[in-house]
């Protein structure tokens, strides 16, 4: 049965949907079978592997309405082992649609029960909101990343969100966890950046990631081009960062293995 994380918190511009796409691409790199879903209006992650939003029939919006199956609407990416339930516009509907509709915080668990063995890992990428739509992805999770820039309004919202949390896991989804905190866009040249780190890692401890996303140029590019970051440039910082974050929840989760070349050498010592 795949793991489900879902990427969220309700400020915008933290780094979403870029960690969404890349720690996705990166895991399926690993071997992982990995499956992006894209549950934001704005479809960036559909557009950034390569899903010409406009061009979906059918997609998260109606998976979560119930009137397609989930698998139907999959469709491979470019990255080995990786492919996306994709979204389009209509998904800016299903916050006012879910208000009253039946199950209305379980509609997407419920939708993803018949994908969920195929996959190693089920990514959820959340809106910059703390709607129905996060509800949905928090209740269907199993745990949740919570990407923070290292900037100066870092803080602000995290208990919010921490709070929300609380709030799933008492009467929705008690099994929710907290993946880790994300530190995203981090200048190693700004002082504010350090303390930035420093502050968050002194409040939450534990909760936070031992991998910092840093800020990448080529990080930056990959989306226009439709391609995670390990396909784009697989040797820049930032995907050095994303297979870092991804070996980290892969031993989190005690599912890394044993890579071929190791499995090699061990048999041929024996």
């Amino acid at each position: 049965m795949g793991k489900i994380i879902a990427v969220a918190n309700q400020k915008g511009g933290v780094g979403k949907t870029t960690t969404a796409i890349n720690v996705g691409g990166c895991l399926g790199v690993l071997e992982y079978k990995t499956l992006l879903v894209d549950l934001d209006p704005q479809a960036n992650a559909s557009s950034g592997v390569g899903v010409d939003p406009r061009g979906v029939l059918s997609g998260s919006y109606e998976v979560i309405s119930h009137e397609v199956r989930a698998s139907d609407c999959i469709v491979p990416t470019s990255s080995p082992n990786f492919d996306v339930l994709p979204t389009n516009l209509d998904l800016v509907g299903a916050e006012i649609e879910l208000v009253s509709a039946e199950n209305r915080e379980r509609r997407l668990k419920a939708a993803l029960e018949e994908v969920r063995d195929s996959y190693d890992f089920i990514i959820l990428d959340c809106s910059p909101s703390l709607g129905l739509l996060t509800l949905n992805a928090l209740t269907a999770a199993d745990s949740v990343i919570i990407p923070v820039q290292c900037e100066y309004f870092a803080l602000e919202g995290l208990g919010k969100l921490l709070n929300t949390v609380k709030i799933v896991q008492t009467q929705l989804n008690p099994g929710l966890e907290v993946e880790g905190i994300l530190l995203t866009m981090y200048d190693t040249r700004l002082r504010l950046a350090n303390q930035v780190v420093d502050e968050v890692r002194t409040h939450f401890q534990d909760l936070v990631l031992q991998t910092v996303i840093h800020r990448n140029t080529r990080l930056g590019e990959a989306p226009s081009h439709g391609e995670s970051i390990i396909l784009h440039d697989a040797t820049c910082k930032g995907s050095i960062n994303h297979l870092n974050l991804a070996r980290e929840i892969l031993q989190k989760n005690h599912m890394t293995r044993m890579r071929t070349e190791d499995k090699y050498l061990s048999h041929g010592e024996a």
